[in-house]
């Protein structure tokens, strides 16, 4: 067996179809949907891949149209869909959304996941050198979720071990996937195991029960040596653990202010543009930075996805002083080639 080629970072995780309302509305009123993509892993993957890193996907899908339409577009990105399996006795999950903000009391989303083909990825049917391949390996809390399977292969990637990649952690709790209540312990667990951990202020106080904002969450987490608290519109905090200090180095980094379209996958983004920043061996401030202007594509296009900056704008953005990093504002269509955007002055 051919050894897979090594790459910059490989994500695994579901992927899922993703049908957007034509209009805003619920979703009983909705009479028609636009088909797009979805999923933590795979968004990442694609937002990396398109900034010109070498990206594999790792997961399963049906032996069925979705299927076959979610590596087409996955690999449009640029994505290594190679070692992607394919099931024939199980469905590619799907889901619809309503339009506008997941925060909005009146924002629905409707799963269709149970028993996909995604959820049955196990030690015994993921390609270990696949997965290993790569100088870092994202995963989210959302796989752990899916089944005991699952579960299972993320303990077995994030243990200790020769040939080990840096381990990359999106928390991403979500409650409704864990009906026996285990998510919050078991999440927890996965973290002290990753290198990188990416959680929400919100989301460690929901989970844990932690409150009192990034310095509290590192106290509850001081292993990774990498962690990132991500604080919504004000910003991001990091900490890495300084070599021989026992304790932590930190760094915060606002949000520049953003003309919102919707905000699901602005997590995913943050996480792709502060891996890149990582591959690049960039500063932590300049990691942050363009881990939000990454989330502010996404944030400043309806679906789940956006083409990032390209570099030379990122780099030029994520260059400014404090001061004019601080009147950014970023609306619809900054990232296009040549488009700037507009600076103002903070009320």
């Amino acid at each position: 067996m051919t050894a897979p080629d090594v790459v910059d970072v490989v994500a695994l995780g579901e992927s899922m179809v993703t049908f957007l309302p034509t209009r805003p509305g619920r979703l009983a009123d909705v009479p028609s949907f636009d088909r797009a993509i979805g999923g933590a892993e795979s968004n990442v993957a694609c937002g990396l891949a398109a900034a010109g890193h070498a990206v594999r996907w790792v997961s399963r899908v049906g032996a069925d149209g979705f299927g076959d339409h979610l590596v087409e577009a996955i690999g449009g990105y640029g994505v290594d869909v190679s070692s992607v399996g394919r099931d024939p006795s199980r469905p590619t999950g799907v889901y619809f959304r309503t339009a506008g903000d997941r925060a909005g009391a009146d924002h629905e989303v409707a799963y269709y996941r149970a028993g996909s083909a995604a959820s049955a990825m196990s030690t015994a049917n993921v390609d270990p050198g696949a997965v290993r391949a790569g100088r870092v390996l994202h995963l989210s809390g959302i796989t752990a979720a899916l089944s005991s399977e699952c579960l299972e292969l993320l303990w077995e990637l994030t243990g200790p071990g020769p040939g080990r990649p840096l381990v990359s952690f999106d928390v991403n709790h979500r409650s409704g996937l864990w009906p026996t209540g285990e998510g919050p312990r078991v999440l927890l667990e996965l973290a002290r195991r990753a290198d990188v951990v990416f959680v929400g202020e919100d989301e460690a106080e929901g989970a844990w029960g932690v409150a009192g904002g990034p310095s509290a969450i590192r106290e509850a987490l001081p292993e990774p040596p990498v962690l990132v608290v991500k604080q919504g519109r004000a910003g991001a905090t990091a900490f890495v653990l300084g070599a021989g200090e026992g304790h932590s180095r930190r760094a915060f980094v606002p949000a520049p202010a953003v003309d919102v379209v919707a905000s699901v996958g602005a997590g995913d983004a943050f996480a792709a543009g502060f891996l890149s920043g990582t591959l690049r061996g960039l500063p932590l401030r300049d990691r942050l930075r363009h881990g939000h202007l990454w989330a502010a594509a996404v944030l400043t296009v309806p679906g789940d996805l956006a083409v990032p900056p390209s570099r030379g704008h990122a780099d030029r953005l994520v260059a400014l002083d404090d001061q004019a990093w601080g009147t950014l504002r970023l609306g619809p269509g900054w990232t296009q080639a040549g488009a700037a955007p507009e600076e103002v002055a903070t009320p």
